[in-house]
């Protein structure tokens, strides 16, 4: 049986349920811890899962951020220095994912035991451990106007993958690689797949690869 919801219902709901319910909708998600640093060297690590591909060429990603209308370390610091890191999760530090995002009044790779790397002259701090690793820099910000969430582009400058799950095509076998993923806001995932298929064409079905 179906439960149906009207948009009068959802939004006269408790908020608390409102919110796990309008946040599970999406489906699975992938989950990016960002890493960033002010000019001051203060390091910060936040778990996002609302990353996206906007581009292969040139090589873009987008991050939908809440309204900037209380502190957020993730964005100032991007937009203060114009760079940060994308770092997938892998099962072996989920939990130390989810706990950077407490209030922390230090840094978050200190506080959960996450430690940093960098690379070079790169400004922003890596996660050691993660199996897919970028490097980017600020391209352009946008506000939604519809709810004053903010859209960041960024130029994907550096790209570490864990040799294992890299095809000779460029794909990724993420199941050879274990990246978690996330539903709603605290429920994590490690995908199963279910099958690689041929490229769709209207005159052939489509064919295991």
């Amino acid at each position: 049986m179906m439960k149906y919801f009207s948009k009068e219902s959802i939004l006269e709901s408790d908020s608390f349920f409102r919110r796990n319910l309008i946040n599970c909708l999406s489906g699975y998600k992938s989950l990016n811890l960002i890493g960033t640093q002010n000019k001051q060297g203060q390091t910060n690590l936040a778990p996002f899962s609302q990353v996206f591909h906007i581009g292969a060429s040139p090589p873009l990603v987008g991050i939908l951020v809440r309204p900037h209308t209380v502190k957020r370390d993730t964005l100032e610091n991007i937009l203060d220095t114009g760079y940060f890191t994308l770092n997938q999760v892998s099962p072996e530090f989920y939990k130390e994912a989810h706990w950077t995002s407490a209030r922390w009044d230090g840094s978050e790779f200190e506080g959960t035991g996450i430690d940093p790397e960098y690379f070079e002259e790169f400004p922003a701090p890596f996660v050691k451990g993660s199996p897919v690793r970028l490097g980017c820099s600020l391209v352009e910000t946008q506000t939604l106007q519809v709810n004053q969430t903010i859209l960041v582009i960024g130029s994907i400058d550096h790209i570490f993958v864990d040799e294992k799950g890299l095809r000779a095509d460029g794909s990724l076998d993420l199941n050879i690689l274990e990246t978690v993923t996330v539903s709603g806001l605290d429920e994590y995932h490690v995908g199963q797949k279910l099958g690689r298929l041929s490229y769709a064409k209207s005159d052939r079905e489509v064919e295991e690869i």
